[in-house]
């Protein structure tokens, strides 16, 4: 498995892989056994965050475009959708080792998904390493926001990573929490 920022040419395989995993695409069994991404992605804005340099894959020399994880400033979001507004209004009320959120530097780890034939063989790990290590010398933290329904993403983050819960927040009706990990410096692989 090859982990790699995206190019413009993983464009059309990364649309694909968030429009199968969305929440409103997937039926109430699905979210609950595999989870779910948040918000809409579109071609156009996958090829943006790519060129941004804000998007890593995993990508498999037989079958391509894997998984993927988005990591950018919460501060290059124009238009940030509710949860990520939410977040950002909640930086106080969060806490971080001992401080609030909004004392720290931090990045926006995900959203993140990995297709379904390829789960269960690390990928979401490797994402993951990759992620906390990119952010080394940029930020202290990263910073994923899992909603209540989202069991599958805190089994993963929380209970497998070990990602740190800051505390809850509500956006648009709907309970999130708030998790983290350290930045971290890159290791031999």
């Amino acid at each position: 498995m090859q982990y790699r920022y995206a190019n413009e040419a993983d464009v059309p395989a990364m649309a694909a892989l968030f429009a199968a995993n969305r929440r409103d695409a997937l039926t109430e069994q699905q979210r609950s056994e595999q989870g779910f991404v948040q918000g809409h992605f579109d071609a156009a804005a996958l090829s943006a965050m790519a060129r941004g340099g804000r998007l890593l894959v995993a990508a498999d020399d037989g079958t391509g475009v894997v998984g993927l994880l988005a990591l950018s400033s919460p501060h290059d979001l124009s238009s940030p959708p509710p949860p990520v507004r939410a977040l950002l209004d909640a930086q106080d009320s969060l806490r971080w080792e001992g401080r609030p959120l909004s004392a720290w530097r931090w990045l926006m780890y995900g959203p993140v998904v990995v297709d379904a034939a390829a789960r269960g063989r690390g990928v979401a790990r490797g994402l993951f390493r990759m992620a906390v290590e990119a952010a080394w010398g940029r930020a202290d933290a990263v910073v994923a926001f899992i909603e209540a329904e989202n069991r599958a993403s805190w089994r993963v983050h929380v209970d497998g990573f070990g990602m740190c819960p800051l505390g809850e927040y509500v956006a648009a009706g709907r309970t999130y929490s708030a998790v983290a990990a350290p930045a971290r410096e890159p290791g031999p692989r």
